[in-house]
């Protein structure tokens, strides 16, 4: 496996790790939203969609086909699309409150990067060269 592979999976791993880190933290209400658990909330459980989007990249790195290295990019652009929008609907302030980014936030967006830029240099197939013909 080239590098980026490890690269992508190191970032699944952390992927998964943000996901059960606390989030946002909206000070009024005393609540921690992590990816996993948004109790109290309308945000339904955001985590799992990023879990099973890692779920997908895993399973399309370890596959060396080349249809294979094309759906990891549609995987990681909907899980940076994904990560994008927790990013800013999760913090955004409302009615004069701001809720207070933590530290998962930070660690899932990084972890999304990561990915991206793995899956945009896999390991490509390897060069066949041509026989050459023989001169007499």
């Amino acid at each position: 496996m080239r590098s980026t592979s490890w690269l992508g999976l190191m970032a699944v791993l952390l992927l998964m790790l943000a996901c059960t880190m606390p989030w946002v933290l909206i000070p009024s209400k005393q609540l921690v939203i992590s990816g996993l658990d948004a109790g109290g909330t309308r945000y339904g459980k955001p985590g799992y969609l990023h879990l099973l989007l890692g779920l997908f990249y895993l399973i399309f790195t370890l596959i060396p086909a080349v249809w294979a290295k094309r759906a990891n990019l549609l995987v990681v652009a909907f899980n940076m699309a994904w990560t994008i929008r927790n990013f800013l609907i999760l913090s955004l302030c409302r009615g004069g409150e701001c809720p207070q980014r933590l530290t998962g936030m930070y660690v899932l967006l990084l972890a999304s990067i990561l990915m991206l830029l793995a899956a945009l240099f896999p390991k490509g197939p390897s060069k066949v060269e041509a026989p050459q013909q023989k001169i007499s």
